[in-house]
């Protein structure tokens, strides 16, 4: 059956998951600006854990495993919803590093809460050794994926 399908399965879990991201106190939440996508997550977390370092668009490339085109695009929206900003370094003109501005780490602090709340949800009832083996086999079909993709 179609519905059987592993990537349909993983996909249907991923909406499930944002949805559940999105819900406060059983119902949507009415938000005031969009709600922070999990590769802009991934992106204020990381400049978060960097903040004594420049970081610049490759670094998030590379960390993240993104292509160019995508890391931009998800940077221009995060400097239209005014989440960061991109300015020139000091050390190297030709290349600008990303600054959070101070709503951002603001709304990453009560997504993250949201996330690991839902994590706990996620993981609740499945034995430790379960977790495990899933954990190790989800980091098998990404490596999968990667060398499907190199060919």
């Amino acid at each position: 059956m179609k519905e059987e399908r592993l990537l349909y399965q993983i996909k249907e879990l991923e909406k499930m998951i944002f949805r559940a991201l999105l819900l406060e106190n059983g119902t949507i939440e009415e938000l005031s600006c969009k709600p922070l996508t999990p590769t802009q997550m991934q992106i204020l977390e990381f400049i978060l854990n960097h903040q004594q370092e420049e970081i610049f668009q490759r670094d998030l490339e590379e960390v993240l495993n993104l292509r160019r085109a995508t890391v931009s695009g998800v940077l221009q929206t995060m400097e239209k919803n005014n989440l960061i900003e991109r300015v020139v370094s000091e050390k190297d003109a030709r290349v600008k590093k990303i600054i959070l501005n101070p709503k951002a780490k603001a709304m990453f602090e009560k997504r993250e809460k949201k996330m690991q709340e839902l994590e706990k949800v996620v993981i609740s009832e499945i034995d430790s050794n379960d977790l495990i083996s899933f954990l190790n086999i989800l980091k098998q079909m990404k490596e999968n994926i990667k060398k499907y993709l190199s060919k």
